[in-house]
């Protein structure tokens, strides 16, 4: 912020700022929704759009019902499993149950236990038998399991081998719309790129500066973050030309700019200093002195020197005497800061 302003004048430039970035987070806003809404202008189909529907129908009744099976099958097979598994508890205590009336038997060699022995053994037997049939009934159920599972696996690939010819076109028609979108978009940011461009050559210091920087920063952000996610594999291209292009335009312009005001300064330095001093501003000559720069030629200057009387650069006087009380002051400011006297009116506010 320059020194030489006015408090006022300091806020209400900060004010203006807030004004250009506010100005600019509208327009980013807008932009954006313009922007995401542009994919829609080439609409993609899906790969199941583009199959022959009856037979993705077919294949997915069979799916269908292959699912339902391995359902039916897995509850089933629950079923299976928990009878089988009381089966063969049954089983187990009976013959724990068996072995140790068997070692009673031993002990005492009863022989009118012999008809209890058999129909022990029947008992026994039975229940293996028992548990021998729920472990053939698990077995039928892993296998009815195993067989939707397989007839759901190949609706599955069968349906994937369907969707496989659609899928390369709907890649290809994923990839024009991008073209065309991309294409789109750069048709919207480029323009505003060439607006920014000329108002920050004619506008960016005119009485609606705030305005115009805003849409400047819009601008850029709309080119260089709004549209880099979106550019496909050949976007880069474009980036990097237009990256060229730009550094060249910029730089010639910096360059012109540059040998312009040299030659504007040193034709300056040439004038008498009445008319150099006509041709600045007030608050930029203040700026300029409080950074010990001359406020003509803006070459380092040494202002606490307390001999120095003229810019040892390009001879304009910095110090001179109230033609009031004799003191030695500024020779930019206006008033005498002894008395008060006005000393310099020549400058531009």
């Amino acid at each position: 912020m320059n020194k030489g302003l006015r408090l006022t004048e300091q806020w209400m430039r900060r004010a203006l700022w807030l004004v250009a970035f506010a100005f600019a987070w509208f327009l980013v806003g807008l932009g954006g929704k313009v922007v995401d809404n542009m994919m829609y202008v080439e609409p993609v189909p899906t790969p199941e759009e583009l199959v022959d529907q009856g037979e993705a129908q077919r294949i997915q009744a069979d799916k269908e019902r292959a699912d339902a099976a391995q359902g039916v099958a897995g509850t089933a097979l629950d079923q299976a499993e928990q009878k089988h598994g009381v089966a063969k508890a049954n089983t187990r205590s009976a013959r724990e149950a068996f072995e140790n009336w068997l070692a009673t038997r031993h002990t005492t060699a009863r022989p009118d236990q012999d008809s209890e022995l058999i129909a022990r053994t029947r008992q026994l037997d039975d229940l293996v038998a028992a548990e021998r049939a729920a472990l053939s009934a698990v077995e039928a159920q892993q296998q009815a399991a195993l067989d939707a599972r397989q007839a759901a696996e190949r609706a599955e690939a069968a349906y994937e081998r369907l969707l496989e010819p659609a899928r390369v076109t709907v890649r290809e028609a994923y990839e024009r719309a991008q073209r065309i979108v991309f294409l789109w978009r750069l048709g919207v940011t480029l323009p505003l790129l060439a607006v920014a461009g000329w108002l920050f050559k004619y506008k960016r210091r005119s009485t609606y500066w705030p305005f115009a920087w805003g849409f400047i920063f819009f601008a850029l952000f709309a080119f260089f973050v709004e549209l880099v996610p979106y550019l496909p594999s050949y976007g880069g291209y474009v980036r990097y030309g237009v990256g060229i292009v730009v550094t060249v335009v910029v730089g010639r312009y910096a360059i012109r700019w540059l040998n312009a005001w040299l030659a504007r300064q040193k034709a300056a330095e040439a004038l008498p200093e009445q008319e150099r001093r006509n041709g600045m501003r007030y608050d930029v000559a203040l700026a300029r002195i409080g950074k010990n720069r001359c406020p003509a030629c803006e070459r380092t200057t040494d202002f606490k020197d307390g001999t120095l009387g003229h810019c040892p650069h390009c001879g304009i006087g910095l110090f001179d005497r109230c033609t009031g009380c004799g003191t030695r002051k500024n020779a930019f400011m206006r008033y005498c800061f002894s008395c008060g006297t006005a000393a310099n009116a020549s400058l531009a506010d």
